[in-house]
């Protein structure tokens, strides 16, 4: 086993703090990695507030990983010492079923080993990337292109997958008219990546305020939502709306603004129970849908798309000690757009 320093939530709502944790001894297929830079995503917060529900403390978080490989098992193939890697959500599945067979390990039926708050097969509580390392089997590390600083690729194993997955399954592209509710860490990514396929992007943000960012970003059009006029003047426009709020939602209208065939994809998920009435989906053919990260190879797929296009996270990069005031922050929406910890300061 190695001991390594970490940041944790020792109970529910509680400080992180920093303490250490064990790794793992590298198997025969698994990497050891140095952990560099550490997304800070919504979830982590939900998580360690236990806002989704019971979770195991104490918890170290972190699930948008990058760092360097600096060991490996007799049996691994895949990387080497020195390679750029990152983790994701995930750190295990059971490898059997037709789902993880299909590389979408994330819809595992008997469910996915998740790289934080989960148990592994061995029995043991995984912890995150807010830590020095992290020991993971070779088959659910990717590679993070040359073309990525590893600051601002961080995010893009959770925000950018999350995002990635949905507009290409529904075919945003030339075109196509895209929608993308709340401009956050997964909405502003959402707008790079869209853009970057060739669509149309228009963002549905509950105020103006960060239009111009917006505009920046990638976006074609920015509406405020709190103006009763958007919903009129933009009805059946989207082929596309990609919802990366946790909060609820008057579900008619945002399905109102979907053209026949169009889709509603939700990629934040809210704490409390939604209301849909089905009204709202009978009469034009709208689909109302969610989606949840990614499997392996469209990480990597995704990873290399952002390289290609030079798509990193926009970040705000922050000392371990600067947690607790992040999670303030994120809750009260006050980042642009992604807090990294450098993990050096662990």
């Amino acid at each position: 086993m190695t001991t390594v320093a970490a940041y944790a939530a020792p109970a529910a709502k509680a400080p992180l703090e920093r303490t250490t944790i064990e790794r793992r001894p590298v198997g025969e297929s698994d990497v050891l990695i140095d952990i560099k830079f550490a997304g800070i995503c919504h979830s982590d917060i939900h998580q360690a507030r236990e806002g989704w529900g019971e979770a195991i403390f104490p918890m170290v978080p972190g699930h948008e990983i990058a760092g360097v490989v600096s060991e490996v098992g007799p049996g691994v193939t895949k990387f080497a010492v020195g390679d750029r890697v990152g983790v994701g959500c995930m750190v295990d599945s059971c490898r059997e079923c037709d789902n993880c067979k299909a590389g979408l390990q994330q819809y595992c039926d008997r469910g996915p080993t998740w790289t934080y708050n989960s148990v592994g097969r061995d029995g043991e509580p995984t912890y995150g990337g807010y830590s020095e390392k992290i020991v993971v089997d070779e088959n659910y590390v990717v590679r993070i292109p040359e073309g990525l600083s590893l600051d601002v690729a961080a995010p893009l194993l959770c925000a950018g997958i999350t995002t990635y997955s949905p507009l290409k399954r529904w075919n945003a592209g030339p075109g196509k008219r895209v929608a993308v509710v709340g401009l956050g860490g997964l909405g502003h990514m959402g707008v790079k990546i869209a853009h970057a396929m060739g669509a149309e992007v228009t963002v549905l943000s509950q105020s103006l305020r960060k239009k111009d960012d917006g505009l920046k970003l990638g976006a074609d059009h920015y509406y405020a939502t709190s103006d009763p006029a958007t919903f009129e003047n933009l009805k059946g426009t989207f082929d596309v709306i990609l919802n990366t709020v946790s909060a609820p939602l008057d579900f008619g209208a945002y399905l109102s603004l979907l053209r026949t065939g169009g889709a509603m994809v939700n990629v934040g998920l809210p704490e409390e129970p939604v209301h849909v009435a089905l009204s709202s989906l009978f009469g034009n053919l709208r689909n109302l849908t969610t989606s949840n990260i990614g499997g392996i190879p469209e990480t990597q797929e995704m990873l290399d798309f952002c390289a290609e296009h030079s798509l990193g996270a926009e970040i705000e990069l922050i000392g371990a000690a600067e947690i607790n005031d992040a999670y303030e922050r994120v809750v009260a929406s006050d980042v642009r757009y992604r807090f990294v910890i450098d993990t050096a300061t662990i």
